[in-house]
């Protein structure tokens, strides 16, 4: 029978049930919950994210409560959640679970203390130490010896179970002090090992708070009243004055402001706002007081929608987490059966004492808890998840995050990538025998598309106040330009590559457009409509330039130092295309490419990669492509990471792109790398870690060094080493 499904998406026909469960903190509560509720009937996939405590559930169940005993019946109480789009801030900052007291453990410290202190001073009363042991384990392991039998009841040898029959096991062949010991060390180090992961939880609930829960909004009345920030629909007017942070995503009405973006977009210069100008959620308003209209509500803002797609980054499991996920299936049994065969093989092959070989099996199973090998990935990758997207930098999947250090090759797009994407018309000149009105017809198609080309021709019309005409039977003409009819003539505005499709282009023209497009320029032409001696022909040339960011240039140096080659694509013609990849130093560079050439461009540098020299230790290097998300869609889901710029606000592309960029900065792809390449750096050394210590301390185990204390701290000192190592990514990103 196969297991339940674990996909993102719920299987055809089911329902969706999330649950907040407090207990569920490590790989050892999943496997017990995927052990009790993976064979109910009716239930066809589960989903964990052990980082925020979130159970999803598809099942056909008629109601959640089969769901909910069957939760409490491994001792963990379930509190339902919104069934759809993702957790919301305000779920997400739900009452933490009263806090356990601590003097239960402090008192068991002491009692275990005393057992020692008295065995090893041998006092009068034999007895003592066996009691003061007794009162310990009672005091801070009974809650230990529940979850060890509820496991063991579901068939599950997890650290709980383990652990209560390593200690058991102790008692019974009389190391009193030594069993409680290890109780009072083991329930220590779970308690300072929640700790630490309760820091890689703060890394995403910081996300969260960034909005505030009040909004002060204009009443019917006419007076502001400061109210939910969940209760404000779209279309209200809210007012947002200096020091105060940005509550719903809006556009500005009335006033004049800088606000620091950096919690949305990673910027770290403020940014001017005035009217027209869009707000994001979690912005901090620095100088002016601004009004604005909100234009989504608090569940579905661009920091609501980061805060999801990085919930929906923590669910998926990275390779390295699979992989490691699959081997702790096998490890625990095989060290279980190992510590059987260590209690009876030697007393009865070689005459072994028995108590000895048995102390040494019950040392064993404490070893043989996965724990620290488990949870090193989703903390490191959690932690490494929350500083991108604090800097800007949206990753959608641990897949992502592990793939961008082999990246090899680069390729992007020129308009709104590598240059501003606000091109101006530099120049324009009639054709002999161009209809008088020849300007207006192009700046009316050009009013009509929402290329940034097109829009620098209409804008320049716009300023030397031409008129615009009324356009019929309007098309847009992808990776060419646009059509459309003017007083019942066709018209075509469009690039080179159009117009010499369209048989239009003659030497003379054909020099004329080469010697402007050398310049860097990219041309735009009108053709057609009224017929000219010899039939339709180009009416007007239109000459446009780009600028490049200064930001472009120090990204293309700093991808070429990380030793990632880079190719732009461009629609533009060749000769602009070279130009300012020239100017960017861009290794190489393509024009009069339509998005299918794009797709075929990435599919040809995926080939060459897989087939180029690795380098050591690499088994194959990775693809990028850098767009808008929308336009290059066939090329960004052709490269193995797709990069989508300047997304604040974006949902589309949010949803879309593998990496979101929320600003139009290319150097945060760098930044990305260099994080990509720390995290298996870190992933590599907590494997290692968790992996050397296990096998340091089974060594000493088998050659009779080895003790149940040492196990202990060997066990949850891996664990607590692989989580302050994987929360040093939480940090900065240089």
């Amino acid at each position: 029978m196969s297991s339940p499904a674990t996909e993102a998406e719920a299987p055809a026909g089911t329902r969706t049930a999330r649950f907040r469960i407090e207990a569920m903190d490590c790989p050892t509560e999943e496997a017990l919950l995927r052990g009790k509720l993976g064979g109910m009937a009716g239930v066809a996939g589960l989903q964990f994210n052990l980082m925020q405590r979130i159970l999803t559930v598809h099942h056909t169940l008629d109601s959640e409560q089969p769901l909910m005993a069957a939760i409490a019946s491994v001792g963990m109480q379930a509190e339902t959640l919104a069934a759809e789009g993702g957790m919301s801030p305000s779920s997400a900052q739900a009452a933490p679970a009263p806090a356990t007291p601590w003097w239960p453990l402090a008192l068991g410290g002491v009692a275990a203390l005393g057992a020692e202190l008295a065995e090893w001073f041998s006092v009068a009363t034999p007895w003592l130490p066996a009691a003061l042991a007794l009162a310990a384990i009672a005091v801070a392991g009974l809650g230990t010896y529940r979850k060890g039998w509820i496991a063991l009841r579901n068939r599950n040898l997890n650290i709980n179970a383990l652990m209560s029959i390593a200690v058991t096991g102790a008692l019974l062949i009389g190391h009193w002090p030594e069993a409680a010991m290890v109780m009072v060390l083991f329930a220590l180090a779970e308690r300072i090992e929640a700790a630490s992961l309760d820091r890689a939880r703060n890394a995403i609930r910081g996300l969260m708070a960034m909005a505030p829960e009040q909004a002060t909004v204009l009443q019917p009345d006419g007076a502001w009243l400061a109210v939910p920030a969940g209760s404000v629909p779209p279309g209200a007017v809210a007012r947002l004055r200096p020091g105060e942070r940005v509550a719903l995503d809006g556009r500005v009405l009335r006033g004049h402001s800088a606000l620091d973006q950096a919690p949305i977009t990673g910027e770290s210069v403020p940014v001017d706002k005035q009217a027209g100008d869009l707000l994001f959620a979690g912005s901090i308003n620095q100088t002016g007081e601004l009004e604005y209209e909100v234009t989504a509500p608090a569940s579905d803002s661009t920091l609501a929608r980061i805060i999801h797609a990085v919930e929906a980054a923590q669910a998926s499991r990275a390779p390295t987490q699979r992989f490691v996920d699959r081997f702790a299936r096998v490890y625990t049994p095989t060290i279980f059966v190992i510590a059987l065969l260590v209690a009876v093989l030697p007393p009865l092959l070689t005459g072994g004492a028995w108590l000895d070989w048995i102390y040494k099996a019950l040392v064993l199973l404490v070893i043989a808890c996965p724990c620290a090998l488990v949870i090193s990935t989703p903390v490191t990758i959690v932690s490494a998840l929350a500083a991108a997207a604090r800097h800007g930098i949206l990753i959608k999947g641990g897949v992502y995050l592990e793939q961008g250090k082999s990246l090899r090759w680069l390729a992007l797009d020129k308009t709104g990538t590598i240059t501003h994407g606000r091109p101006q018309q530099i120049d324009y000149a009639l054709l002999p025998g161009a209809p008088a009105r020849a300007r207006a017809i192009a700046a009316s198609l050009a009013a009509r598309s929402d290329h940034p080309v097109s829009g620098a021709v209409a804008a320049a019309a716009r300023r030397d106040g031409v008129e615009t005409l009324e356009v019929q039977h309007f098309e847009a003409l992808p990776g060419r330009g646009v059509a459309g009819e003017v007083d019942g003539h066709s018209y075509w505005l469009g690039n080179h590559r159009l117009i010499h499709e369209m048989g239009l282009c003659s030497e003379a023209l054909e020099a004329r457009l080469e010697a402007i497009e050398r310049q860097g320029r990219t041309v735009v032409l009108l053709a057609g409509g009224e017929k000219r001696a010899g039939g339709p022909g180009v009416h007007a040339l239109f000459s446009v330039a780009d600028t490049v960011k200064q930001t472009s240039r120090d990204a293309v140096a700093e991808l070429h130092a990380l030793g990632v080659g880079t190719m732009m694509l461009s629609g533009d013609n060749p000769h602009t295309a070279q130009a300012i990849a020239a100017e960017v130093g861009i290794d190489e560079a393509r024009g009069n490419q339509l998005p299918q050439d794009k797709a075929e461009a990435v599919a040809a540098l995926t080939a060459q990669v897989s087939q180029g020299p690795k380098t050591k230790g690499e088994k194959h290097g990775r693809v990028g492509m850098v767009g808008d998300g929308i336009n290059d869609a066939p090329a960004l889901a052709r490269a193995d990471i797709g990069f989508a710029m300047g997304v604040a606000g974006t949902d589309t592309a949010i949803e879309t792109a593998d990496v979101a960029l929320m600003d139009d900065d290319l150097r945060k792809i760098p930044a990305f790398i260099r994080l990509s390449r720390r995290t298996g750096t870190v992933l590599t050394q907590n494997i290692a870690l968790a992996l050397g210590i296990k096998a340091v301390f089974l060594a000493l185990t088998v050659a009779g060094l080895g003790t149940m204390w040492m196990a202990v701290f060997a066990d949850m000192g891996a664990s607590l080493l692989v989580v302050f190592n994987g929360l040093r990514l939480a940090g900065r990103l240089r």
